[in-house]
């Protein structure tokens, strides 16, 4: 499990740079006041530790006391703010924007209205040329306010024009915010419940995405307008297992992007996030080549220069280029030579550890075990696995369903029928309680529970029966995630054939290649 700790100050000063510690010590030690001088002292003393121990901390250093200790972590936090907010990024449009503001405040303040209005005027055409909505409107409020309060040359010609530009841009921002809180209510119900599971689930879904449309909204045409759109559609198909919608709204995603270019510096997570869902959704539509194709694209553009230098992009590229490499071997049936990234990733995990929200962690160590499984290593399977039951979480109901499936399979593999048979009837409440239970899982369990009684030379018999059963469920949407967690099918087979099963997805992966 990941320790984290929950002070702020201190996760602040480990996301710092070298050259982000380097310059708070110069704008720190720009006097010698005592209290300054305690705050330096603190910094260093936090720096220096591995993890947050306010009882450690106050022993080796006495100057500090615990009372005072509240009140220096404070001002040392606004401090660091402050050191950062002078090596800006001049090249980020909200400050940009935020300087402009700004200026024209400042003109405003000396009665300098044509100026304040001209650099308002400015600081509009940016917000306009970068899709900077909010920006827009604050710009102008302002000119409102000095056009009404004073008299300017303009006052004639401008008034209508700038209660227009207002409506406007009033409009886009009441839809922009309805479809953002869509799109975040949709995410958050997938993360809270994963896939629809059921018809009666599928349509509550559907009536969430239903109510929280803007009235009267037949199109999108700003960018955020369109963005939000798009991801709408994507998370409710994603829920519903609508792959191939999902996969079309997945593109028009990152179309945007392709259209204005200058967006991916802008709003980065967002292109991070469109492109992790495009991958996913060749993976579960298993377009192999294509997610190939995209993983290069996506791996060229985690290299840019603005990717590297912000601590957030770099996590954030690595989560979802790691997820798709991984799920790349799935698809082409290669798990032994996907374990050679499980050392590196790993590391990455451990050394982001105080950046990576559980649901992260969780699918990561889903995805390694799956990789060993695959490989024919179950024991080490169960070992990931086992860290997936224990941890006590509320998330992903499902992903804790699944891995107590693979569990019991991968001691089927191992020969633990004893184990197996206590497990069996555990997991299959827990499932149940969970209503988790879909017709590929009832089919499994009741393989699993009776294999015990099958002979030897019945036992393919038997997987035969379960291969037909499986296999008539693969066009039911309500059962595609089962076969998405755990290749099952390929398992029977690889069971039938006596062959590891990676070989088996190998050669669906080659034959499917011959045939494009």
């Amino acid at each position: 499990m990941v320790n984290r700790s929950n002070n702020a100050l201190f996760l602040l000063i480990k996301s710092l740079k070298k050259s982000e510690k380097r310059n708070f010590k110069l704008f720190a030690n720009r006097n010698a006041e005592t209290d300054n001088l305690k705050t330096v002292k603190l910094f260093d003393a936090l720096d220096k530790m591995d993890e947050y121990n306010e009882i450690l901390l106050l022993k080796k250093n006495a100057a500090i006391t615990k009372l005072q200790l509240s009140n220096i972590s404070a001002n040392l936090y606004k401090q660091i703010l402050d050191s950062l907010r002078l090596i800006k990024d001049s090249d980020n449009i909200d400050l940009q924007l935020h300087e402009q503001m700004d200026h024209a405040r400042i003109l405003y303040n000396k009665g300098l209205y044509m100026q304040a209005l001209h650099i308002l005027e400015k600081a509009k055409r940016l917000a306009k040329a970068n899709n900077q909505i909010t920006y827009l409107l604050q710009v102008l409020f302002f000119e409102k306010k000095i056009e009404a309060l004073f008299l300017t040359s303009s006052i004639d010609t401008r008034a209508t024009e700038i209660i227009d530009e207002s409506n406007i841009a009033i409009a886009k921002i009441d839809n922009i915010n309805t479809l953002s809180n869509l799109a975040l209510k949709l995410y958050s119900s997938y993360i809270k419940n994963g896939h629809a599971r059921t018809k009666n689930e599928e349509q509550e879904i559907q009536k969430i995405f239903n109510d929280g449309l803007p009235l009267n909204f037949s199109e999108a045409n700003t960018f955020y307008e369109k963005l939000y759109y798009y991801q709408c559609f994507c998370w409710r198909a994603f829920i519903c297992q609508d792959f191939l919608t999902y996969y079309r709204y997945a593109q028009k995603w990152i179309d945007i992007f392709d259209e204005e270019p200058f967006m991916k510096e802008i709003e980065t997570m967002h292109y991070i996030k469109g492109m992790h869902n495009l991958m996913g959704a060749h993976f579960n539509l298993k377009n192999t080549l294509k997610l190939a194709s995209t993983i290069t694209k996506f791996e060229i553009f985690s290299k840019e220069e603005y990717i590297l230098n912000n601590e957030n992009n770099t996590i954030q590229s690595f989560i979802y280029l790691f997820t798709s490499k991984i799920n790349l071997h799935f698809t082409q049936g290669t798990f032994t030579d996907g374990l050679k990234i499980v050392p590196e990733l790993i590391a990455k995990l451990e050394e982001h550890k105080m950046y990576l929200d559980n649901h992260r962690i969780l699918i990561f160590y889903y995805k390694i075990a799956s990789l060993y499984f695959g490989s024919g290593d179950s024991s080490t399977a169960i070992d990931y696995l086992n860290k997936i039951i224990n941890w006590k979480v509320d998330l992903r109901t499902d992903l804790q369903c699944y891995s107590r499936l693979l569990q019991l399979i991968a001691h089927y593999e191992l020969g633990n029928y004893s184990l197996v048979e206590y497990l069996i009837k555990s997991v299959y409440r827990f499932m149940a309680k969970m209503q988790n239970m879909s017709i590929v899982e009832e089919e499994i369990f009741h393989f699993l529970r009776n294999s015990f009684h099958v002979s030897q030379k019945d036992i393919k018999k038997v997987l035969n029966k379960l291969l037909e059963k499986l296999k008539s469920q693969e066009e039911n949407r309500y059962e595609v995630r089962a076969f998405i967690y755990l290749d099952v099918i390929s398992w029977i087979e690889s069971k039938l054939k006596g062959v590891p099963v990676e070989n088996i997805i190998r050669e669906k992966f080659l034959a499917q290649k011959e045939r494009l």
